[in-house]
Parts: structure tokens; C-alpha cells; sequence
């Protein structure tokens, strides 16, 4: 079974990403796209989408897409700028793409969009490498 393979399957069984509706779209070595559609559960005081469910998806996209070389990566540190709020019945996009690579370290980009792709959040992240293979 492929990397790609692997991750597909891990994902689609985490619970974490299935409890809040969170569907992978598209991935590839050094890219993933994932969304999800705003709902109830995810509201904040205000009714728009939580900022923490929005990070949520952001991760989504930097988990498979930091760990799509094979190697299990771990987040060191993520930098989001949330530019523009999302309401009930939008469906987010989160699409990650790596930037720039070494032995022990990944630097992606993510964005996230609405179903007008409007962005909604940007977030720079940046990825340890453990030195483990994923689970073949």
C-alpha cells in the first residue's frame, strides 16, 4: 500500500475529523484538500463558525499534507490569520501545500476558503520530522 494510501485510510478513520464532518478531497505528495460545511456545532457566541473549528480543518489539510512524504511529522508551530467570518451552510476548503522542505523540518502554507473562495483563513505552519516511517 502506498503513503497516500495509508494516510487516506488513517484519516478516514479519525474520529476526531469525522465528528466534525471534516471530508478529505484531494492528496498528493506535499499537498492535501479538505472540507467541511459549517453547521450549528460549529457556531461561536455570534453564530458564526468558530475560530477553533476553523483551525480544525486548517490542521486537517497540515496533518496529510505534512505527513505525505512517509515520514510521521508532528506540528512544531502554526501561525493563522482568520481574515473574513463564515456562517452557517458554508462549505470550507482548507488546501495545504508544502513550501519548502529539509531532513528534519516542512514549512506549508494552508488557506482557507468558502464555497465563493473567498478566503477565510491563512495559516503558515511548519512540521518536525521524526525520523519514523508510517506504518506500511
Amino acid at each position: 500500500m502506498s503513503v497516500i494510501e495509508i494516510l487516506k485510510e488513517k484519516f478516514k478513520a479519525e474520529p476526531f475529523a469525522r465528528e466534525l464532518g471534516i471530508r478529505l478531497k484531494e492528496l498528493e505528495e506535499g499537498f492535501a484538500r479538505v472540507e467541511m460545511e459549517v453547521k450549528e456545532e460549529h457556531e461561536n457566541i455570534f453564530g458564526y463558525a468558530h475560530g477553533g473549528a476553523i483551525f480544525a480543518l486548517i490542521d486537517a489539510a497540515f496533518e496529510l499534507a505534512g505527513n505525505s512524504r512517509g515520514e510521521v511529522s508532528v506540528a512544531l508551530s502554526m501561525s493563522v490569520t482568520y481574515t473574513s467570518p463564515a456562517k452557517r451552510g458554508d462549505v470550507l476548503c482548507a488546501e495545504a501545500r508544502e513550501v519548502n522542505t529539509t531532513r528534519k523540518t516542512g514549512l506549508y502554507e494552508i488557506k482557507v476558503r468558502n464555497q465563493e473562495a473567498k478566503l477565510v483563513a491563512s495559516c503558515s505552519a511548519l512540521v518536525y520530522r521524526t525520523g519514523r516511517r508510517l506504518e506500511e
